[in-house]
């Protein structure tokens, strides 16, 4: 195996630390924790398993949780209102709006009035749109103040974290979605990468992935990528979580890949932990913005 090894474990037990550290900070000089509300609708089994290990992660690094469930039979109306109380609450910091939601609750209402300092998510059209008006790394910030969806946002630091070089690099994102592929692209070109954003109608894919020196695939489609559609010494950023026979796997084809590219992390074990971390660190970030630090 050649490639260098982005063990999102380590970097993120690290960064945990740090948080905890900042928590009882916040703690002791506003007489109370940060909080964090999650708000979920009805009992599927992945968000409640999702829900039980935000609230670990919580609890191991000082941020209190607060769970508000209602029953898979709620109404918009009800859940809109949980969340208008809850970006009301001076108590409350940071608000994680859970999917899926209950047939006949949209999540675009209850988005549209998160309070969006306390989005930890990223997903408020303030927060998404101030990060699409960008400032590059090495400029002033002029857009004001906003968060960035934890999982792109923790890929960037896993590569930053493995001094993975980044500005003039040629990055080729497959999947476009809201939470992942289009947030990363701006972070991405923040860093003065050039990107390519790829999705299901980019044909042939190899085309694209042959040339990149990053290659980040968001599809969780089980081995998407393949060893011979990896550019030698290129590095693969994996987000993908699929289940291939009994075993976890990601997007890339790990063993094949690892022979050939310069860098590329596990699953699990890489973006995955990291996006826990940097939820958390949103959370601090949320918490000190509201108390005007």
């Amino acid at each position: 195996m050649s490639a260098k090894i982005l063990d999102g474990r380590s970097i993120s037990k690290s960064m945990l630390s740090e948080v905890k550290e900042q928590a009882g900070a916040f703690q002791e000089t506003w007489g109370l924790p940060p909080t964090l509300a999650l708000v979920r609708g009805g009992d599927d089994p992945a968000s409640v398993s999702y829900a039980g290990m935000i609230e670990r992660t919580c609890n191991g690094c000082g941020i209190a949780f607060q769970s508000h469930t209602r029953p898979a039979d709620t109404t918009q109306a009800e859940m809109v209102a949980l969340v208008e109380q809850l970006s009301a609450d001076k108590t409350v910091h940071g608000i994680i709006i859970q999917r899926p939601l209950p047939a006949g609750v949209e999540p675009l209402p209850l988005i549209d009035v998160l309070n969006p300092l306390k989005d930890i998510d990223g997903a408020h059209p303030i927060n998404a749109g101030r990060l699409a008006q960008f400032t590059f790394v090495d400029r002033p910030i002029d857009v004001g103040p906003y968060l960035v969806p934890a999982t792109p946002l923790g890929g960037l630091e896993l590569l930053k974290s493995y001094d993975v070089e980044i500005a003039g690099k040629h990055a080729v994102i497959v999947g476009a979605s809201n939470l992942i592929g289009k947030p990363l692209a701006f972070l991405l070109i923040q860093n003065w990468a050039t990107v390519t954003v790829c999705d299901m109608k980019t044909k042939p894919l190899s085309d694209y992935t042959q040339q990149a020196d990053i290659i980040a695939s968001v599809t969780g489609v089980a081995h998407l990528i393949k060893a011979d559609m990896v550019k030698p010494g290129a590095t693969v950023l994996d987000f993908g979580f699929a289940k291939l026979g009994e075993k976890w796997v990601g997007d890339a084809d790990f063993e094949p890949i690892s022979e050939i590219a310069g860098a590329i992390n596990p699953v699990p074990g890489g973006t995955g932990p990291m996006t826990n971390a940097m939820l958390m660190r949103n959370m601090i970030t949320a918490a000190k913005w509201q108390a005007g630090e």
